[in-house]
């Protein structure tokens, strides 16, 4: 056995330890849906003269950071989305009360009004004066002061500055006019009373809260003030410190009013069930495919299937070092992604079987070798196409599908490392020794396998049949497009606006019960349907707490003890531009893997890819039509995954079909070639997609029902985009092959020597 395999299992062993340092000292970041909470969207509403743009918005954003500590809530969230969207995710607030109270806090307009200090007071004295107002001071003191003497719209802006020669940090305030006049006639009357008496001071108020009271200077004359409209504040400040009180300064004097577009309230039990099933569903679901891996591939099989349990650890690993959020349906993305880690593995298999089978004096090492350098090429191209599409997700997608986008990225990114890497040094110790060099057949690389010696012996003609499958295609589809037109989609709140809310009962009751007490609460036209993560969905449009509260005691005289699950409202808005992204990321999507085929194929090609790709989404839309399922914002996840599952698999076929046309006779025809490819990676495709299955499977029936229309979608997607790339997207590509013929020499690149030289490199 060589040196260089030893020394690079001992880097993987490295690799590995160093996962697991990171998977034990680090904690995860769990999104909202799984560990329970309140989530709001907020729209900033602006004026011709402060319009709501992201300057604007993240200045008020600053703002809303000390609104939200207040409320004493640990690990929120705060985050502007796009131009003028506000997200504020508190995570613990779980009942509708709380909620209520922390939604009008946040969302209510800044004010920011300036005072004279009248004396300082006890804490729970009365103001001496109706107008005047008792309040705790940033010096730490108690202060009572006078009426608003200049309003936020007054101070045109607030800085932090660093004066020429000076290392300490001030804020600079600039006023309009008549801020500025009142400024210099406080700031002169102030200045009147003697170094230390509080009446020298001049109180900043923030929604109620003293942010500063600086005393004004010495220099500054009585009855004279600081004029010029504009001032500075000094206190020893820090950078950090300055920069602080000038955006809240600023934040609050801007006349931005947020309106609530979103708001969800989660219970914390249903991201506890999903964690615990979907591990349980993936500890399953990676048993199941390393039996299968290992009864088809023996050794390496069996090496294969260490590296795949390694692959757990490198995604979380990747997920807790890069601090990224795991949702719910990020839970699935990692599950899902043990399926593209076997992939990589079946292609460098069945690649290594063929070349052992072809030169088995070489020995399996050489085999094994080879098998990894061909396959290569198609490992990559599917897993870019994968990637690409968990890219449109997070860019746009929000929420729980941005986070499905970056741990499907992981994921892809892990389970080629698992395979490409790990994978590889664990199989070439298992073939680089003796007892397995003279028993080769224990290795699992001696043989082509069963299902594709029979291939062999009987060359079934696919392709001959060409017009065949594209006819059941055909029919396919129109079903699918049957369902969707008469049965309708059952579009989900995000895309609709309106609220949603899933409730549990404790009681049995029919979904007809459900129906009527809702109608009796008042509303009739409400779409009442069982749930996956409850007994009952009610979706209804726009209604306030008062109205669900309604509803939710309506079920309880016939369903008993109520508990609600979810609850999630959209602005309308807020839907159609969700719409109107999903639709935009499916477009993007079929570009960008058309465009990316085009350049690494032909053009054919990638437009074959991408028909078998909208054949594939369209099946899968038109089942749910039929089932009456949500389309919402986890499908949306599911089908862009179906997207990069189906070109995954084409990938793989149109890769064999190049390599078998580069290299083939003058004579032999472009029709028989396809084939050919095609029928030669059916085993790989049998056995990927077995592997995959099980994957699925275990999350339809253990990962919880949060995840089981998610799962079935998927599983759906997978079955369909397996059969489509030999049955759909190879006939089409050899129809366009006879219109637009791809050319039988590969295009090496030439490199020439200076032409002084007249020599050829």
């Amino acid at each position: 056995m060589s040196r260089g395999v030893w020394v690079r299992f001992i880097l993987v062993v490295g690799l590995l330890i160093g996962c697991v340092a990171l998977a034990v000292n680090v904690k995860p970041n769990l999104g909202l849906d799984l560990r329970g909470g309140a989530q709001f969207i907020f729209e900033a509403e602006g004026t011709e003269q402060t319009p709501a743009n992201a300057e604007n918005v993240d200045k008020t954003l600053e703002v809303l950071r000390g609104r939200v500590d207040a409320l004493g809530v640990a690990e929120s969230t705060l985050a502007r989305q796009g131009e003028n969207r506000i997200l504020v995710e508190l995570p613990g607030v779980t009942n509708d009360e709380e909620a209520q109270r922390a939604e009008e806090r946040i969302g209510s307009t800044a004010k920011l009004t300036i005072h004279e200090v009248i004396g300082t007071a006890q804490p729970d004295a009365k103001p001496a004066k109706k107008d005047n107002q008792v309040l705790p001071s940033d010096q730490g003191d108690t202060i009572e002061v006078g009426p608003t003497v200049i309003q936020g719209e007054e101070v045109t802006g607030a800085s932090a500055q660093q004066p020429d020669n000076s290392v300490d940090w001030v804020v600079g305030i600039d006023f309009n006019g008549k801020g500025g006049d009142t400024w210099a006639d406080i700031t002169g009357k102030a200045a009147c009373n003697p170094s230390g008496d509080p009446k020298r001071r001049i109180a900043i108020v923030l929604d109620g809260e003293v942010i500063s009271s600086p005393e004004v200077n010495t220099d500054v004359g009585c009855n004279v003030g600081i004029r010029g409209g504009s001032t500075q504040i000094t206190g020893n400040f820090t950078s950090t410190e300055a920069k602080d009180l000038a955006a809240l300064i600023e934040g609050g004097a801007l006349p931005l009013e947020l309106k609530a577009i979103s708001d969800r309230l989660v219970g914390p039990s249903l991201g506890a069930a999903a964690i615990d099933a979907s591990i349980e569903a993936g500890i399953i679901g990676i048993a199941l495919t390393g039996l299968f891996i290992i009864f088809v591939y023996r050794l390496v099989g069996f090496a294969a299937t260490i590296a795949l349990a390694s692959y757990a650890l490198l995604a979380y690993a990747m997920l807790v070092g890069l601090g990224s959020t795991l949702t719910l349906p990020g839970l699935a993305g990692f599950v899902l992604a043990i399926g593209m880690a076997i992939d990589a593995n079946v292609l460098v298999f069945e690649r290594a079987r063929e070349e052992y089978v072809a030169y088995p004096s070489a020995g399996l090492r050489r085999a094994l070798s080879v098998g990894f350098n061909k396959a290569w090429s198609a490992i990559i191209d599917s897993n870019v196409t994968t990637l690409l599409a968990a890219g449109l997700l997070f860019f746009l997608g929000s929420g729980p599908i941005k986070g499905f986008g970056v741990t499907l990225s992981i994921g892809v990114i892990a389970s080629m490392i698992s395979a490409l890497i790990v994978a590889r040094v664990l199989c070439d110790l298992a073939v680089s020794n003796k007892p397995v060099a003279a028993h080769p057949n224990v290795s699992g690389l001696s043989h082509l396998g069963t299902v594709r010696t029979w291939l062999d012996r009987k060359d079934p003609q696919l392709m001959k049949r060409r017009t065949t499958w594209l006819g059941l295609t055909a029919a396919a589809l129109v079903v699918a497009i049957a369902g969707i037109v008469t049965q309708g989609l059952q579009l989900g709140v995000e895309f609709t606006g309106g609220r949603q809310l899933d409730y549990s009962v404790s009681k049995d009751i029919s979904i007809d019960q459900a129906r009527q007490a809702v109608a009796d609460a008042g509303f009739p036209e409400a779409v009442v349907q069982t749930a996956d993560t409850a007994d009952f969905t009610v979706r209804t449009g726009e209604i306030s707490n008062d109205e669900e509260q309604r509803i939710e005691q309506e079920l309880a005289a016939v369903g008993g003890t109520v508990d609600k699950i979810d609850d999630q409202t959209i602005g309308a808005s807020l839907g159609d531009q969700l719409r109107n992204n999903a639709l935009i990321a499916f477009g993007v999507a079929f570009l960008a893997q058309l465009l990316y085929l085009a350049i690494r194929f032909k053009w054919t090609f990638g437009v074959s890819a991408v028909l078998a790709m909208a054949h594939d989404v369209i099946l899968v839309v038109g089942l749910f039509a039929w089932l009456h399922k949500p389309i919402d914002g986890i499908f949306l996840a599911a089908a862009m995954t179906i997207v990069g599952l189906s070109v995954n698999d084409t990938v793989v076929v149109f890769d064999r079909i190049r390599e078998r046309w580069w290299g083939s006779k003058p004579d032999d025809k472009f029709i028989d070639v396809a084939n050919r490819a095609a029928v030669e990676t059916i085993p790989r495709t049998v056995n990927t997609g077995l592997g995959s299955m099980f994957i699925l499977a275990a999350l339809v029936f253990l990962g919880g029902d949060s995840l089981q229309d998610f799962a079935i979608a998927l599983l759906v997607g997978l079955i369909v985009g397996t059969y489509s790339s030999v049955i759909v997207a190879t006939p089409l590509l050899t129809y366009f092959h006879e219109k637009w013929p791809m050319s039988r020499v590969k295009k090496e690149k030439v490199e020439r020597a200076p032409e002084d030289s007249g020599a050829v490199v």
